[in-house]
């Protein structure tokens, strides 16, 4: 082996494989076990991984496995790892020309996760691989008090996580300046403050209001009580609706595909009146999100082309727990352009600028 490391950036190429593997919802510990493998590795100096590598030590560091040790002394040489080429295309899902442009016209994701909450990686993480897809911001949306099961952040914990997104802002920012990233050429990005916010039984929002109003965009959606009459539902949503802290309604149904997630149990959809809550989305501007989760897959293409009758904005977001699912909004677009969803519709087309001013319409009111 030369004296010298390669090109390749091992850590990087098991943060690759991470990705692929996250894209094809891949069990979680199979994910960790290269991303733990990619930390451990980038902790070492050059000089230290190749000592290691010649010694054959790789494996005594904490995280570092046989085949993640393989894929480090693959990427050492200058090769591509052979894991990572076998997992390449793991989760791609060939697409139609207009979805492919819709999807090129995407400027940021509004409905993503961290590990503050049910995510399974830090927030610096999931703003770099959002942006090496070429968003320009991504909004951190992570859950509310009430859903504990998802460790769903309180009032303190939110306002915590506000001062660690103002710092992140400023490293990204730097590095924009410097021009440089591990992923790439730094552009100029940004993470927007949100929340994913549970709809309570009565309609209001699951967090302090002097709270949401200092975010950037709040996702409400309904995670309790999914089997309650459908009046009640209607009028729970419309509530939540109407509340001028919200901006986008996520995963409107609730539904789970049957074959994915929950052990392939399958969820059905919450009974509401469609017309009247997307005609609350019309009425007070809210978006209605297409959520690309392949377990969900929300709404049902009947109720998007409703949707879009009754002239709704429309919000493509991925719901991304990890990295690799950022990569999933593709399939929303797919969903999206077969039931007829136009660009100039989706909020997530505007640059981080302008959609900030659509969801400060309502609040500075």
């Amino acid at each position: 082996m030369s004296a010298a490391v390669s090109a390749r950036d091992p850590a990087e190429d098991l943060r690759s494989i991470a990705f692929c593997l996250e894209r094809a919802l891949e069990p979680s510990y199979r994910v960790r076990a290269f991303r733990n493998a990619a930390t451990a590795i980038a902790a070492l100096t050059p000089d230290e991984l190749r000592s290691r590598v010649t010694a054959g030590t790789l494996t005594e560091l904490p995280g570092v496995g046989k085949v993640t040790s393989l894929a480090v002394e693959e990427s050492l040489r200058g090769e591509e790892p052979v894991y990572l080429r076998r997992v390449q295309t793991l989760g791609e899902t060939p697409v139609s020309e207009g979805a492919a442009v819709l999807r090129a016209a995407l400027k940021g994701d509004c409905h993503t996760h961290s590990d503050w909450s049910d995510g399974g990686s830090p927030i610096p993480e999931m703003a770099r691989a959002a942006r090496a897809l070429g968003h320009e911001y991504v909004v951190l949306t992570d859950h509310s008090p009430r859903l504990r099961v998802a460790n769903g952040l309180t009032a303190d914990r939110l306002r915590e996580q506000l001062d660690v997104v103002a710092r992140l802002n400023d490293e990204l920012a730097a590095e924009a300046e410097r021009g440089e990233a591990q992923d790439g050429p730094a552009q100029p990005f940004r993470v927007l403050t949100g929340i994913e916010c549970d709809i309570n039984l009565d309609g209001s929002l699951d967090q302090e209001p002097e709270l949401l109003a200092r975010l950037d965009l709040v996702v409400a959606s309904v995670h309790s009580k999914l089997r309650m009459p459908a009046d009640e539902m209607t009028a729970r949503m419309v509530a939540a609706i109407a509340n001028p802290a919200t901006d986008v309604l996520g995963h409107c149904t609730g539904r789970q595909v049957l074959g994915h997630g929950r052990g392939g149990k399958g969820r059905p959809e919450s009974e509401f009146d469609a017309e009247v809550v997307f005609a609350a989305c019309a009425q007070f501007d809210v978006a209605v999100e297409v959520n690309s989760r392949p377990e969900r897959l929300d709404p049902p293409k009947r109720l998007l082309r409703l949707a879009v009758e009754a002239g709704c904005r429309i919000a493509i977001d991925t719901d991304a727990h990890a990295p690799g699912q950022l990569d999933w909004q593709v399939l929303g677009c797919e969903r999206a352009y077969l039931c007829g969803v136009e660009a100039d519709r989706v909020v997530n087309t505007r640059g981080a600028e302008e959609l900030l001013s659509w969801t400060g319409r309502r609040r500075a009111g």
